[in-house]
């Protein structure tokens, strides 16, 4: 008796393709929250940072 390999389930195919599908055509509105992200986190640091020096300083 021949083993026969068993076919990749359709239903993981579908869903990595619509996985990349759904990725690309959301790339530019996630390039835009990581952005703002990254903008709200420097400005939160840096007045973080400017804090801290006033108390110390002033």
């Amino acid at each position: 008796m021949h083993h026969i390999p068993q076919p990749v389930p359709r239903k993981a195919v579908t869903r990595t393709r619509r996985l990349a599908r759904w990725a690309v055509r959301h790339r530019k509105v996630a390039a835009a929250h990581l952005l703002r992200g990254i903008c709200y986190g420097a400005g939160t640091g840096a007045i973080g940072l400017l804090t801290l020096w006033f108390q110390k300083y002033i």
